[in-house]
């Protein structure tokens, strides 16, 4: 579908950013997962299953890209507390290339690809089970709209992991995602804590040239900040409409396009829960579903600290203050785009959406299906609601009322014709399933209930799209997904 348009963009940053590394070998290399799809996207849809072994198991250099692996050198905030020992440990940054439709630039990380000089002491190897986990977090964050990372190859690779947080030996595996960047807060972080004020310029001015060519121009580094928390703020709203709960918000897993990332303890909600935590090691709920939005403005004051010394705070803090208006605003968008809704003005769009969530507070509905019985607030979907009483409190009566008062979006009628929206069950990515399809692959190598779940949440993407959900309502060139 698209033409294979190597970059090596990275290359004009020099060795001050990164570390030239060089990939683990595997005693095998089994090919578990391919993204055709992405593939097709940026011409490497003629590769053979051997090709795909060669390139994102032994990591052999794609034509005209980058000759070896580089490791990306950061710092960041863990759970709020400074740790200047960061960067790639178990990564590198492998190829980049262009996208054929878009003409965006877009990176072929690894996770879990060898030891690099920011291992720490770790062994920079993945587990099969996390490499599994992380497919299905960002197939159903693509289904549900969500400006994400996508996997592009998991390769399970012979070797018997020691985990101290689940049963061990257990298997390895090395994943290629495919992302619009891998420049981190903590890259920024990083140049602030050495004092380099003219390698944090030319930082900005990098991420201008390849990222953010359309920030204002005016006040390049302001300009660069605004667009940053615009998208962030998008990102965090984006989360929350979809129920989804990263769990490890630290500086060095946010990205400056505001893209998704690093998926570790994720979860989905089961029923709206607030206070929700992914991590069993976030004890205070740090991360907790809804502290995400603080979390990522919390972040975001990290990098505006950056940028300070190479403009001036008068310059930065305008665009800081916009973030809670940014993310009320974006949520409303997406929370009515996800009932096939048209928001309206404003104002009384962000008021009806702040009703909406207090509801949802009140009752704790299951989450996916809220969603999926309130689609297009129409009342023959209400009464076959198996949730039907919750509907019908007093919490939920008079933002129904409303809902049905506006608009329906565009897409709204083929979406209710489409399959999806005829089950009886919503699409769900609990807990529960991730673990009854991890105990398949581990207990008899059965790869099927997998599979079956891929194709599932790809109805849930086609029905989206339909939508129109994946195509225009968070403004994001270059992530709708194929």
């Amino acid at each position: 579908m698209g033409a294979y348009l190597p970059a090596r963009i990275h290359e004009d940053l020099g060795p001050e950013f990164f570390d030239p590394v060089r990939p683990a070998t595997f005693p095998r290399t089994d090919l578990r997962y391919r993204n055709d799809g992405w593939a097709a996207r940026i011409g490497l849809d003629g590769l053979t299953d051997a090709d795909w072994i060669a390139h994102f198991g032994r990591f052999e250099p794609l034509p005209d890209n980058l000759p070896e692996p580089l490791a990306l050198r950061y710092h960041g905030h863990q759970f709020r507390s400074y740790n200047p020992d960061l960067g790639d440990g178990r990564g590198f940054l492998f190829a980049q290339a262009r996208d054929a439709v878009d003409g965006r630039l877009l990176d072929l990380g690894t996770k879990g690809s060898g030891t690099t000089p920011w291992s720490r002491a770790g062994d920079g190897r993945l587990t099969l089970k996390g490499g599994v986990r992380e497919i299905l977090a960002t197939e159903m964050l693509e289904a549900l709209g969500v400006y994400t990372s996508k996997t592009f190859a998991l390769i399970e690779t012979g070797e018997a992991l020691i985990r101290g947080d689940e049963p061990s030996p257990t298997r390895s595996a090395v994943l290629t995602r495919l992302s619009h960047g891998h420049i981190r807060f903590g890259s920024f972080q990083r140049l602030a804590a050495l004092g380099e004020q003219d390698e944090t310029r030319r930082l900005v001015e990098h991420c201008l040239a390849h990222y953010w060519p359309q920030a204002p121009a005016s006040d390049p580094v302001a300009g660069f900040y605004d667009v940053v928390v615009g998208a962030v703020a998008r990102l965090g709203a984006e989360w929350f409409a979809a129920g989804f709960v990263h769990g490890v918000l630290n500086t060095d897993n946010i990205n400056i396009t505001g893209e998704s990332f690093d998926y570790g303890p994720w979860r989905f909600l089961d029923r709206f829960d607030p206070a929700f935590t992914a991590a069993y090691f976030d004890q205070t709920g740090l991360y907790c579903f809804a502290r995400q939005p603080e979390a990522l403005h919390w972040n975001l004051a990290r990098l505006g600290e950056c940028l300070i010394p190479i403009a001036s705070r008068t310059a930065i803090e305008p665009a800081f203050e916009t973030f809670p208006e940014r993310f009320q605003t974006a949520l409303a968008r997406q929370t009515f785009a996800r009932l096939g809704l048209l928001p309206g003005e404003p104002e009384a769009a962000r008021a009806l959406t702040h009703r909406f969530w207090g509801a949802a507070q009140e009752t704790a509905p299951p989450f996916q299906r809220l969603f999926f019985d309130l689609l297009g607030a129409r009342p023959e979907r209400l009464r076959a609601s198996p949730i039907r009483a919750t509907f019908e409190t007093a919490a939920w009566a008079e933002v129904i009322e409303d809902l049905r008062a506006l608009p329906p979006a565009p897409g709204l009628a083929a979406a209710l014709a489409h399959p999806y929206a005829a089950r009886t069950e919503p699409e769900t990515m609990v807990i529960e399933e991730v673990e009854a399809i991890w105990s398949a692959i581990d207990r008899a190598d059965d790869w099927s209930p997998l599979a079956a779940k891929i194709a599932s949440v790809r109805e849930l993407r086609a029905f989206n799209r339909t939508l129109g959900l994946l195509t225009g309502p968070n403004g994001r060139p270059g992530h709708v997904p194929l």
